[in-house]
């Protein structure tokens, strides 16, 4: 696939997987980057699987990336990490037995209304997640954890954007963690759904590899950058560079949406 797309292509789509892997390493959500940029940069006739496949090979190498950073600076509740991430793994696996069923122009709006939810919630709660206060515990917290990762496991199989931002809100107001051990967290968990989703359509062929790891070489390097960063300038730096970057692919989904309804 990468020696059949014009280079300029090629070049834009590994500046997004950039870009991508140092969002979802501030705040976790970089497929409403990168993804997006695979449905414009790839033919129109190109199979839903096929994308979602390339996007879970280039997000997996840069969420490893940027949990490396993380974990080394910052102690989790591996516990609960644990439940989630196993729950996140087993879910995305069965989502993504489904996502051959999604044609691409129900997947592209699907993928702006997330977009714009995720916008929407951040920008009305500038507090969110800046302590940390369990809410559970015991097997309450287990059950609450396994749900958690069953949902948005699932989502990231089926369709992918904002699962880290999922991971996180779920952390924070369903568990009652602070945003920064949060972020970490949401990072193993994403990783187990990239890695499970990239399992079932890698089996299925469904991955153009040579440019998936074009993209993973920067999606790495984006993610070791933003951990880093996110580390070094905390809470208020993370909610402002998700708004920014939700608002500029916002924009461009909903073009594309409008241009996909009028043939």
């Amino acid at each position: 696939m990468i020696d059949q797309l014009p280079l300029l292509t090629v070049v834009l789509l590994i500046v997004a997987a950039g870009a991508a892997g140092w969002i979802d390493a501030v705040v976790g959500g970089g497929g409403v980057i990168q993804l997006p940029a695979l449905l414009i940069g790839l033919p129109a006739d190109t199979p839903v699987p096929a994308v979602s496949g390339t996007n879970k090979l280039s997000s997996a190498a840069g969420t490893a990336a940027a949990a490396g950073s993380y974990l080394a600076k910052v102690k989790i509740d591996w516990p609960a990490a644990f439940v989630v991430t196993t729950a996140a793994f087993a879910g995305s696996a069965v989502g993504a037995q489904f996502v051959r069923f999604v044609p691409r122009i129900v997947f592209t709006p699907v993928v702006a209304v997330v977009v714009a939810a995720i916008g929407l919630y951040t920008w009305r709660r500038p507090a969110f997640g800046q302590t940390t206060r369990l809410r559970h515990s015991g097997a309450a917290q287990r059950a609450w954890s396994a749900g958690l990762g069953l949902a948005a496991g699932a989502w990231d199989g089926l369709v992918g954007p904002g699962t880290g931002v999922f991971f996180v809100m779920g952390y924070v107001l369903l568990l009652g963690y602070g945003l920064l051990p949060a972020t970490v967290m949401a990072k193993l968990a994403n990783l187990a759904t990239n890695l499970a989703a990239l399992l079932v359509l890698g089996i299925q062929g469904q991955v153009f590899w040579a440019l998936g790891a074009a993209m993973a070489l920067a999606n790495v390097a984006g993610g070791a950058t933003g951990a880093r960063m996110a580390l070094k300038r905390g809470h208020r730096f993370i909610r402002r560079v998700l708004l920014v970057a939700v608002v500029l692919v916002e924009v461009r989904l909903v073009y594309d949406t409008v241009r996909l309804a009028m043939g």
